[in-house]
């Protein structure tokens, strides 16, 4: 999230902090940390290395997946109903300007 600051990268919600770090550090750590005597599968640390770069694939194919798709799905709805509320209803509020109501 700190990078993302730094940056000026605007995600309200830091999904991609949270979730997508999160689930990125989990899948390549399920390559390093796996133990044949819990799975079946040894990871990086029993000395399979294979299995880590399974993981690490499986993992960098869903991130560039998931990019391009958000990023094309980004796209349409910015040509549609656009991606963006105007600087005066992002002031007063969206439950106000969207909703017609206070939160």
């Amino acid at each position: 999230m700190l990078w993302r600051i730094r940056k000026g990268l605007d995600e309200s919600l830091d999904a991609w902090a949270v979730h997508g770090m999160g689930g990125l550090w989990g899948a390549l750590a399920t390559g390093i940390f796996a133990a044949a005597a819990v799975n079946g599968a040894s990871g990086l640390l029993e000395g399979d290395v294979h299995q880590f770069i399974a993981n690490a694939t499986g993992a960098f194919a869903a991130l560039i997946y998931a990019f391009v798709i958000t990023y094309i799905l980004a796209i349409i709805i910015d040509k549609t109903i656009g991606l963006r509320v105007t600087e005066e209803e992002e002031y007063v509020g969206l439950d106000i300007s969207q909703h017609g109501e206070r939160a």
